[in-house]
């Protein structure tokens, strides 16, 4: 067991934010998390957060994947202090982090997520895990599927996921998953690659274009500059950045104030005026 206080970590924040789809609450505080091949329970208690791992588990994968030596503090801090409409959002839900997950799951579950909702997607994947993952036992004794590889996914038809709700994104995934399975896309090679590279890589991937490509980029490559751009974030531009998201102020760091609107437009207060943003140009 490993317990941690940290002020800009929430469970629940990272749970609901829409950046990882295998992480569920099990009860009130309490998640399982997924990732990759690995499992682990996490429950708040008292503003601490205790980690069920051996500490050597816990330093080898489970720090760096929750991103605990990043100062979320400092970002915030740099937030213009005449933009209430973000600042709004950070102090909303300041505990979200940017998970440092595993790139070819974050590939198939943003290819996955397009013209979808959150809890389907969770589903989905759920599913393609049972399905074609590698059924596992934690050290708790709970029953868990790892993630398909590419290898396993090569080898189906193009329609063959759609008996796990995918539709037509099936073929994306099975398309992609040839690409990378045969070496002509090298998800190693992605990895040492600058964020503007990297995301014009990604969009020679079968299925991927700019925003999944961008979501690919911040939460499976840690780019923190990427900006994904969905309709929720949009519309948050529209309302409040009308020339544009201010990037040169925020530069290398977007990426964590992108999670903030995000979450604060599914989750937060609506009635927050509009035109409060910052009005520096992008």
């Amino acid at each position: 067991m490993v317990k941690i206080t940290n002020e800009h970590f929430s469970l629940n924040q990272i749970c609901q934010s829409g950046q990882c789809f295998r992480m569920n609450q099990t009860q009130e505080h309490h998640y399982k998390i997924i990732a990759g091949q690995r499992y682990l329970d996490a429950y708040e208690e008292d503003d601490c957060i205790f980690f069920c791992c051996s500490n050597e588990e816990f330093h080898e994968f489970w720090e760096d994947y929750f991103d605990l030596k990043h100062n979320y503090h400092h970002n915030i801090l740099k937030i213009n202090p005449n933009d209430s409409y973000l600042l709004s959002a950070a102090s909303f839900e300041g505990g979200i982090r940017i998970l440092r997950q595993d790139l070819w799951e974050m590939i198939v579950s943003f290819l996955i997520s397009q013209q979808n909702n959150i809890v389907r997607i969770r589903r989905c994947i759920e599913l393609l895990c049972k399905t074609y993952g590698t059924e596992m036992v934690s050290s708790r004794k709970e029953t868990y599927y790892g993630f398909p590889t590419p290898e396993t996914l090569s080898r189906l038809e193009d329609n063959q996921l759609m008996a796990c709700n995918l539709g037509y994104r099936s073929k994306y995934v099975v398309q992609a998953a040839k690409q990378v399975a045969s070496g002509n896309f090298d998800l190693i090679k992605l990895k040492a690659l600058p964020y503007k590279k990297a995301k014009e890589e990604l969009l020679n991937l079968f299925g991927v274009g700019e925003k999944v490509a961008d979501c690919v980029c911040l939460f499976g490559l840690h780019h923190l500059e990427a900006f994904p751009v969905d309709t929720h974030i949009k519309q948050a531009l529209q309302a409040h950045y009308k020339r544009g998201f201010p990037n040169r102020r925020y530069k290398g760091f977007q990426g964590v104030l992108q999670q903030y609107i995000f979450y604060y437009e599914l989750h937060g207060n609506k009635d927050c005026p509009r035109g409060s943003g910052d009005t520096d140009k992008a």
